[in-house]
């Protein structure tokens, strides 16, 4: 319960903070938007360009792991999932609200679900991140994105709302472990530790999910050996 109520009130205060406390919006925020969408990056900071990009990228790593938590949840995940491509961490924090601790994969894989448990798309992401944030960093115009920062509230609750994204992940991290039977607190803290990057490792070594047939089996045999 207290997990729930601080989620649930680290949402009502970023929702608060994004409509009330961030910089005002622009009068251009709406073609930056357009231009960012459509791959006319001509004259925007690269650090935007890449921060925007990210914001793709993040919502899939989030799917890896809600659309097959989501298995076991009397919410709909594949709804916050979803809507988290359009508004991040606005639709990540009440699904992180509302769910219930699920250590358990109940049935079969499907074809989407078997992607996302895949070890490729894990590589795929990482690889992806690689390329945007050397984009970023080493052509970007550090000056002009802090000012843009504090001038615009596009990129200013963008740029919060990555960050939040980036640290909110353990939040999930814990149950998929169980669900693969990975009992190691080392590699849990190794994970939640390292912002973005401790995700995207895991994604690419994590075990696939036991099927269905041979998690009956581990659970005969552990039932043998007692």
């Amino acid at each position: 319960m207290v997990r729930k109520i601080a989620f649930g009130a680290l949402w009502l205060g970023v929702i608060t903070y994004a409509f009330f406390f961030a910089p005002p919006n622009q009068p251009d925020t709406f073609e930056l938007i357009k231009n960012l969408s459509t791959g006319h990056w001509k004259g925007i900071n690269p650090l935007v360009v890449a921060l925007f990009n990210m914001m793709g990228v993040v919502p899939v790593i989030y799917s890896c792991l809600t659309f097959l938590d989501g298995r076991g949840q009397k919410i709909p995940a594949w709804l916050f999932a979803s809507a988290s491509f359009a508004v991040g961490v606005f639709a990540i924090l009440p699904y992180l609200t509302l769910r219930e601790s699920n250590q358990k994969f109940p049935g079969r894989k499907n074809a989407f679900l078997t992607i996302l448990d895949s070890r490729l798309i894990g590589v795929a992401l990482t690889l992806s991140t690689v390329i945007l944030i050397a984009y970023g960093v080493g052509q970007g115009d550090w000056g002009n994105f802090v000012q843009q920062w504090q001038t615009s509230r596009f990129i200013h609750v963008m740029s919060l709302d990555f960050c939040l994204l980036c640290l909110l992940f353990p939040a999930l991290i814990g149950d998929d472990m169980a669900r693969r039977d990975i009992n190691n607190p080392q590699v849990f803290w190794l994970i939640a530790l390292i912002p973005l990057f401790g995700p995207l490792m895991y994604l690419c070594l994590r075990p696939p999910l036991p099927k269905a047939g041979d998690e009956v089996m581990h659970t005969q045999q552990q039932s043998a050996g007692n």
